[in-house]
């Protein structure tokens, strides 16, 4: 049995780069991934806020496309337009990049070991059965579940997850449609709180999809009813069609016991608002490093509990805005949605948008749309009410 002084199970963008922080510090560091090849097949819009310049290492050469700015669609289609002056979002090669931070890992020093599917894992002491031709096991101090929405590791401790389904395809247009800073996203209470997306790769090309909680045959008819309905989509030629889970944000969740912790999405940390996680990831893979090394260096095991504590401190104001958000989207029609669309054009909302908006801080926007009064004119006084309480 081979020992280390940590185990990540998932070789994921988040757990890539814990395993990176740890490998860095010095530590002994294995990682198991299930797959045998990282990053394949696609299973993320790619879309990514500004501050992954912040949270991680991202070269130039895995970025397709800075995004400028947004055009909002609402049922009837009334549009938003909302533009930065800088870019507020890259569109990534997310299998490249995937493949880049597991790399930068394995050149921190991390063992990296493909196709090792992990059949079960004793949190007590620390070893993981792997399913091989050897049945190999592995022991570590500490164990990381960072292994996606249907997490071996998390299943030890908590309950199913919950989740949305998501399909994207990749199409070509067959010429000159598209605004390559420009990501079009579309609102409709059948997929609500989930939206459509269209992002643009090239002039031609772009990925357009959807998450929602419903089936894949479902998110089908309503991609392709997008392009039927959409000028610029019409006479898409469908290249790729990808498909994956999204889990649901879970405030309960518990994210160590014994000697595990999970991350990224198996610790179902993401944002209630658009089912994307890397940037809270990231940023939790380096709080879970400070936890596990405070572990390893004073050889005290309770001192994983730092892990969940600091997380939620930075995260849980945000989180409970977002989440409020997503439970308000859930409930509205298509013409609530039509309705708030068109009083958010005539108060100068876009302008608004444009200065405060942020991908993955969305309470500041919100806290300044109920400062100008904007947000009580527009909902039901009842849903105004439950979003200015998340402020006292």
């Amino acid at each position: 049995m081979k020992n280390y002084d940590v185990a990540v199970v998932g070789a994921g963008p988040v757990g890539s780069t814990f395993a990176r922080h740890m490998a860095e510090k010095g530590y002994k560091v294995a990682v198991l991934e299930k797959k045998r090849e990282i990053g394949v097949p696609l299973q993320c819009a790619g879309l990514l806020g500004k501050r992954i310049k912040e949270v991680n290492i991202l070269p130039d050469k895995f970025i397709i496309n800075p995004v400028h700015g947004a055009f909002l669609h609402s049922p009837e289609d009334t549009i938003l337009s909302v533009q930065k002056d800088k870019p507020e979002a890259y569109v990534l090669d997310r299998v490249g990049y995937d493949k880049f931070l597991a790399q930068l890992a394995e050149d921190a020093g991390a063992d990296i070991f493909l196709n090792q599917k992990v059949e079960k894992v004793d949190t007590l002491r620390g070893v993981i059965d792997i399913k091989n031709k050897e049945n190999d096991k592995i022991s570590a101090t500490v164990v990381v579940g960072a292994d996606g929405h249907a997490s071996t590791i998390s299943e030890k401790f908590n309950p199913p997850v919950e989740s949305f389904q998501a399909a994207q395809y990749l199409v070509d247009v067959g010429e000159k449609r598209f605004q390559k800073d420009y990501v079009h996203l579309y609102v409709d209470s059948r997929v609500a709180p989930g939206f459509l997306w269209v992002i643009p790769l090239s002039e031609s090309t772009a990925r357009i999809g959807l998450f929602a909680d419903c089936n894949y045959q479902q998110l089908n008819i309503l991609l392709k009813e997008l392009i039927a309905k959409r000028p610029e989509l019409r006479g898409s030629t469908i290249l790729k069609k990808y498909y994956g889970v999204i889990p649901k944000y879970n405030s309960q969740k518990q994210l160590v016991k014994d000697r595990v912790l999970l991350l990224g999405d198996a610790a179902s940390q993401v944002k209630p608002t658009t089912g994307g996680g890397l940037i809270m990831g990231f940023t939790c893979a380096e709080i879970a490093s400070r936890a596990a090394s405070q572990v390893l260096e004073n050889e005290n095991i309770e001192l994983l509990a730092n892990y969940p504590q600091e997380y939620h401190e930075e995260f849980r104001k945000e989180l409970k805005a977002q989440l409020m958000v997503h439970k308000i989207f859930k409930s509205l029609t298509d013409a609530d949605l039509e309705y708030m669309f068109r009083k958010l054009k005539e108060e100068g909302a876009e302008e608004i948008i444009s200065h405060y908006g942020d991908m993955d801080s969305q309470s500041i926007l919100i806290k300044e749309l109920l400062k100008r009064g904007i947000l009580f004119s527009i909902l039901p006084k009842m849903l105004s009410r439950r979003i200015s309480n998340l402020w006292r």
